[in-house]
């Protein structure tokens, strides 16, 4: 049965590659990746919502990464099970069941007018790496649970401090789940529309976002468009399953790396 499960999965999976590269690879080219969106999006490239996309994964990871991390080092090696900590896991745990259309809204009410960053680079990252933080505190959390305690005990044995413990055993032990955690996030950061389409994601932008107060094309917004212009389908089209490729060949290239330095990691361990 669970054979049946996953070879039934791989097939959904593969016909959906396959219906992505049978519209889109004709569009595929070195022009289509390396210029510019031009004549209503239906003619250029693509340059620019890549450069995008790659910048607001690296705004909400530089924000989310951080603070999961802390937070389920606080979770796992500082609380005692008291009234505050379960209410902090319980708003973490609720954080991840929020629709994303809820925190761009959050995103935009809280970070574009709020704080007065506007629709912005800045903006867009944090709402998603607010997204982010759920996924990234519970696998962190999970990681340092697997830290077998003996490696604790003999830290604190040779006269280490908690801290000490916590820097130089714990968190390198951990730290490949905390990858794989990681890894998780940007997949889901890359191809989330609706946060950034409230808070920074424009529809055409001339060149790429010079700092972090300008706003941002995004291959999944830019995908959104294509597919919602109603206008010059048969030349949008190809486009939009092109872009599809090119979000999804990311995605996978990033995870990618990341798995490489996570076995690392474990083999230095």
């Amino acid at each position: 049965m669970l054979w049946g499960c996953m070879a039934l999965s791989t097939a959904v999976l593969g016909l959906i590659l396959a219906f992505l590269i049978y519209r889109g690879a004709d569009a595929i080219s070195w022009e289509f990746i390396s210029e510019h969106p031009r004549a209503g999006m239906t003619e250029g490239g693509i340059i620019t919502p890549i450069v995008g996309t790659v910048q607001l994964i690296l705004v909400s990871m530089t924000f989310a990464f951080p603070v999961g991390v802390i937070t389920a080092v606080y979770f796992n090696e500082y609380s005692h099970g008291g009234a505050l900590t379960k209410t902090l896991r319980l708003a973490v745990r609720s954080l991840a069941s929020i629709p994303s259309v809820v925190l761009g809204l959050f995103g935009f009410a809280f970070f574009c007018v709020f704080l007065s960053f506007g629709a912005s680079l800045l903006s867009a990252g944090l709402t998603l790496g607010c997204l982010a933080l759920p996924t990234l505190v519970t696998a962190s959390e999970t990681a340092l649970q697997n830290v077998p305690q003996e490696f604790r005990d003999a830290s604190y044995a040779l006269g280490a401090t908690r801290w000490q413990t916590i820097y130089k055993v714990v968190l390198p032990s951990a730290f490949p789940g905390i990858i794989t955690g990681g890894i998780l996030c940007i997949g889901r950061v890359a191809g989330e529309t609706a946060p950034i389409m409230f808070t920074g994601a424009v529809f055409f932008a001339p060149g790429f976002a010079r700092n972090i107060f300008d706003s941002v094309m995004a291959l999944p917004y830019h995908i959104y468009v294509l597919a919602t212009a109603g206008t010059q389908i048969d030349k949008t089209g190809p486009l939009q399953y092109g872009t599809i490729l090119v979000l999804l060949t990311l995605v996978l290239g990033i995870s990618m790396i990341g798995i490489v330095a996570r076995a690392r990691l474990r083999r230095r361990i």
